[in-house]
């Protein structure tokens, strides 16, 4: 029998770290097949990411993107994701679009922090204050929690709706001085050209870059690519699609060969010095979203059989 799991339904009893003790499991598999379609008409798309991991399954991502939806004061975006059996591909579950998102998003964030941030890190910058840096402040709290929470973004608006949902976490006036201080950036903004300069950056720190999905889309400059050392959470799905590591690619300023790993290389994926810089770049493939759904069902499943 196929479920349907809402949002405000799906995330009762979710545990951030228990989802990146998934995916870790997940990156144990085979590695996933993964294809993105779009279609267009006019200014709306409609985009499916697919994956299929064999033992997990198969997950549809379907999006819907309607821009002009914000002037008629619906959302722009919605969808769902369909997740198929592993044995015999009946339709198991239907979850809501933005509950594997965030999860699958934040979540991502999280494994790389977990395994190349320093443990003693305690001051976390969260650059940009929409959606995802919410998800943000939960999922790294999870991980970190004696670290002290600051924030910027290019609207100082927006910082303080921010810090009224979080009062803990400060608002930084200036970007330059809140990375020097930082022991884990972490980035999520919907910037096209650089935001994060490598000039700023200091041993020892862990960068985490989210916002960038886009091939035209940056979020750090050249030079702090070339500070430390490069890890992805796919190299399928990051390193010839988005512009983070696709424009310095093909401008010979770093090399495929940079990535030094993806989680599927579990053995590789750490921190070897305490005085290292470590980048990652979260690219969010459908596999993601496959292991996500699946921690999901899970967790759903077991709640019903208390």
């Amino acid at each position: 029998m196929t479920v349907t799991i809402s949002f405000e339904d799906g995330e009762v009893g979710l545990d951030w770290l228990a989802l990146t003790d998934a995916l870790a499991e997940g990156h144990l598999r085979s590695r996933a097949e993964v294809a993105d379609t779009f279609l267009y008409q006019g200014d709306n798309t409609l985009l499916n990411r697919s994956a299929w991991i064999e033992g997990l399954g198969i997950a549809v991502k379907c999006a819907t993107i309607f821009p002009g939806n914000t002037g008629r004061g619906q959302p722009a975006i919605g969808g769902a994701v369909n997740l198929f059996s592993a044995d015999d591909g009946v339709l198991e579950a239907i979850l809501d679009f933005h509950l594997v998102t965030k999860w699958k998003t934040a979540g991502d964030s999280l494994l790389a922090a977990r395994r190349l941030a320093r443990p003693d890190s305690r001051d976390i910058l969260i650059v940009g204050s929409g959606t995802v840096a919410h998800s943000l402040r939960a999922a790294y709290g999870a991980a970190f929690p004696d670290a002290r929470f600051t924030v910027w973004s290019r609207s100082r608006q927006s910082a303080k709706v921010f810090h009224k949902a979080h009062p803990d976490v400060t608002i930084a006036d200036d970007l330059e001085t809140a990375v020097r201080a930082a022991d884990i950036i972490t980035c999520a903004t919907m910037a096209t050209d650089p935001v994060i300069k490598g000039a700023w950056l200091r041993p020892g720190q862990h960068l985490d870059l989210i916002g960038a999905y886009r091939p035209d889309m940056r979020e750090a400059d050249d030079a702090a690519l070339q500070s430390g050392t490069l890890f992805v959470d796919s190299r399928d799905t990051t390193i010839d699609h988005i512009g983070e590591l696709k424009i310095p690619i093909a401008a010979g300023v770093i090399t495929p060969d940079a990535v030094r790993a993806d989680f599927y290389q579990p053995d590789v994926f750490r921190r070897t010095d305490d005085k290292d810089i470590t980048v990652f770049k979260n690219g969010g493939g459908a596999h993601l979203d496959l292991m996500t759904c699946r921690y999901i069902l899970r967790a759903w499943r077991a709640r019903r059989t208390k």
